[in-house]
């Protein structure tokens, strides 16, 4: 697995660059932001972190893939790589990505089909996702979530849910402007109705962004893929 070392290492630079420049009478803000990343790099932990202060040129030096992940609920966010990439009987590609201390997100083109290391974890989804065509949803039909509750208890809800197409919007993701479409996918079951977003490239038919939910404990998560 490609280390998540690297944006922290990044991160450290820049703020490395910054205590040279000011010199040594007061810490700078980078390396106070650096400090809480690394401190609370994992979803499950404290809220209330601030942001590093992330540019195009930065993350150009990365070379290897990242998404960014934030806890709605509480904004407590992490960046997570690739730890396996597969496909399976299902429709598209299935990525399993983590963070350092082995916090994960599993899509599968783009849908959230699972999570680790969150209270009341979503064990697993099924998905409106199509064969052959962009990712995110597609069309109407049933979705099965199924949940953990406590150590030992779970619960499968299922869901009759349907994908609409809200037009072209224009998406930015740290300095690049993407040309997408807004999907919107409405579930609704005996147990309630959840609402998720997805923002698709036009023309290569890539997830960049998402808003999706992640059961009830969670309540939702935000995705953006920061690069490839």
């Amino acid at each position: 697995m490609i280390k998540q070392t690297r944006l922290m290492g990044a991160l450290v630079g820049l703020a490395l660059l910054a205590a040279c420049a000011k010199g040594p009478e007061r810490t700078p803000l980078e390396v106070e932001i650096f400090s809480t990343i690394r401190e609370q790099i994992a979803l499950r932990r404290a809220p209330k972190q601030e942001r590093p202060p992330l540019t195009r040129a930065l993350l150009d030096t990365l070379g290897s893939p990242y998404i960014e992940v934030t806890l709605e609920a509480n904004g407590i966010f992490a960046y997570l790589q690739p730890q396996l990439v597969r496909r399976d009987d299902g429709p598209g590609e299935v990525v399993h990505w983590v963070t350092e201390d082995q916090v994960s997100v599993t899509l599968r083109d783009g849908i959230l089909i699972a999570t680790r290391g969150l209270r009341g974890d979503l064990l697993s989804a099924s998905t409106l996702a199509q064969s052959g065509g962009p990712q995110g949803p597609e069309g109407r039909g049933a979705r099965l979530f199924d949940l953990r509750f406590g150590d030992h208890e779970s619960k499968t809800l299922e869901m009759a849910c349907t994908v609409a197409d809200l037009g072209a919007e224009p998406l930015e993701i740290v300095e690049i402007t993407y040309a997408t479409h807004h999907l919107q996918e409405t579930c609704e079951g005996a147990n309630g109705r959840i609402v998720n977003d997805f923002w698709v490239d036009s023309r290569t038919g890539r997830v960049w962004q998402s808003r999706q939910w992640a059961g009830p404990l969670n309540g939702y998560i935000r995705i953006r893929q920061l690069t490839l």
